[in-house]
């Protein structure tokens, strides 16, 4: 039975892949004091559901059906947690990864993997979808023999200022920035279309600072994380520094694969894959620098996601090859992560989204 949601507590909604025992897209609640989890509940029934996003009001939510072809939404009910299922679209192309829907709550773009598209669908009034606007595909290759053999388009990112969409291409090794026009749901090139990141990088995700005038992007394949500044004005990116997400001494095997910027914008996180921890950095926004502050394991393996609660003081981490879900407490003033002893077990979480 859905619960309503309480005061004292955050609604999380949690993507999954549905190849083992998990349904779809599920629920949990963490309590605002001690950082404990609830049980989860299943909210959805969906294939798939790898990255989930709500719009801008958190009326609706839509989920990528990875594997598959479509974009899948929901009107969201928050104050019990229950998602109730519109009509699927086509989402432009094969295997979705990654999904945003703009400001305005007319635009929603998704990112395609396998088959290396951006695409742009509009928002109807009642939060449904339509039929694609804006389809590009990107072609070429990397330098990684495995990893970059094509485009691999494995984020579209709107920006605070909606004016412009920063698209990491993992396999060309560009990050790339569209202009948005959210009432026509269209994507163009900017003037500068792209940056090139360093050979074999494999740009993964990106997140913006707190103020705007950063962009971050964690490179899954050499494991570092790059700070960008961003014209808000052309949409362009210029380098400003790179730091390692591993230790020195680390020698094994790692992809990194989420970053979070702290509520506060004084901090930046990263996760790895193999080394199996968040990477904590302090940012200097004057002079958009990076500096490394150490690692917390995340008490499981593979931390393909985390999310920072939107009052700053708790990071949920999702474990997607051992099925847990921990939670963290942050430090307000080092921005350094204290291990807890609650956690869940969701079958292969891989996206973690907070609704309060």
């Amino acid at each position: 039975m859905t619960l309503t949601v309480s005061a004292s507590e955050h609604l999380v909604f949690l993507g999954t892949y549905t190849r083992s025992s998990s349904k779809g897209i599920y629920t949990v609640r963490l309590d605002r004091e001690t950082g404990a989890i609830s049980a989860p509940e299943l909210v959805a029934t969906t294939a798939n559901p790898t990255w989930i996003a709500f719009s801008h009001d958190k009326k609706h939510l839509y989920a990528v059906s990875e594997r598959d072809t479509l974009a899948v939404p929901f009107s969201v009910h928050l104050d019990t947690g229950k998602l109730i299922p519109d009509r699927v679209q086509d989402s432009g192309g094969k295997a979705p990864c990654y999904l945003m829907a703009d400001a305005t709550g007319r635009c929603l773009v998704v990112a395609h993997y396998h088959t290396a598209i951006v695409a742009a669908l509009p928002i109807q009034a009642d939060g449904s979808l339509g039929e694609p606007t804006t389809i590009i595909p990107h072609t070429g290759k990397g330098v990684h023999p495995t990893r970059q053999e094509a485009a691999h388009v494995h984020s579209a990112n709107i920006a605070p200022d909606n004016r412009h969409v920063i698209v990491c291409d993992l396999g060309l090794d560009r990050v790339y920035t569209y202009v948005l026009d959210a009432a026509k749901a269209t994507l163009t090139p900017a003037a500068t279309p792209y940056v090139q990141t360093a050979p074999g990088a494999g740009p993964r995700h990106s997140a913006f600072s707190a103020d705007g005038r950063h962009v971050f992007v964690i490179n899954e394949l050499d494991n570092t994380l790059t700070c960008y500044a961003y014209d808000s004005a052309t949409g362009s990116l210029t380098p400003r520094d790179t730091q390692p997400t591993l230790p020195a001494d680390f020698t094994g095997e790692n992809t990194t694969a989420e970053v979070r910027v702290h509520p506060s914008g004084k901090f930046v996180y990263g996760s790895n894959r193999g080394h199996d921890s968040i990477a904590v950095f302090a940012f200097d926004a004057a002079a958009g620098k990076l500096t490394p502050l150490g690692h917390t394991p995340t008490g499981g393996k593979s931390p393909r996601n985390f999310a920072l609660s939107p009052d700053g003081k708790w990071l949920l981490a999702a474990n997607q090859n051992s099925d847990n879900l921990r939670t963290f407490r942050v430090d307000a003033d080092t921005g350094l992560l204290t291990a807890t002893p609650h956690e869940a077990n969701v079958p292969q979480a891989v996206c973690v989204l907070f609704a309060n």
